[in-house]
């Protein structure tokens, strides 16, 4: 008996740090929208909370799947945890060469794997501009063995997450990368 209820306890303890890691993500773009709001109005790094170490740099729209959210400055564990991020070394929103956003495939980034050629995408800088993207590749990479294909010239985003989406141990070599063209 006391096996079945320490399994029970793990188990139970399992669920809730998942309850609270999706929580924690939805509850986060609720404060980013505020930090957006101001970040629109020329605050140059308006932090969501007192403690952030990353503010808002875009927003990031798909009407089909009904998706909208904020994209944060930095591409690390601990922004990810708040909502998509922007990778430092890709261009930002507006610019040219390849705009390079990454996320959790089990929080922000899980739409992924229901977008589909030729969807629709706005990004949208923090200087109120929306450039417009049409969804051009998806494709399944290899960390160890596969690069990201960035472009200098010309406008694009790529969108990176971990695969298989559904994966129960999180952080394998595999990568769902989904490439979308700027359209005027």
């Amino acid at each position: 008996m006391g096996l079945v209820a320490g399994l029970l306890a793990i188990s139970l303890w399992q669920i809730g740090e998942a309850c609270w890691i999706v929580a924690k993500a939805r509850l986060a773009q609720h404060l980013l929208q505020r930090a957006w709001t101001r970040a629109l109005a020329g605050e140059l790094t308006p932090k969501p909370w007192p403690w952030a170490d990353t503010w808002p740099v875009a927003r990031l729209q798909l009407d089909r799947l009904s998706v909208d959210l904020i994209v944060l400055a930095g591409a690390y564990g601990r922004t990810l945890a708040f909502g998509p991020g922007h990778v430092d070394s890709s261009a930002l929103p507006g610019e040219t060469g390849t705009v390079m956003l990454t996320g959790h495939r089990d929080t922000h980034f899980q739409f992924l794997k229901q977008v589909r050629l030729d969807d629709r995408v706005d990004l949208t800088g923090a200087d109120g501009h929306t450039d417009h993207y049409r969804v051009a590749e998806q494709r399944i990479l290899d960390s160890r063995r596969d690069g990201i294909p960035l472009a200098r010239d010309g406008q694009q985003v790529v969108f990176v997450t971990c695969y298989p989406f559904d994966a129960v141990t999180p952080g394998g070599p595999l990568r769902y990368m989904v490439r979308a063209e700027r359209i005027n």
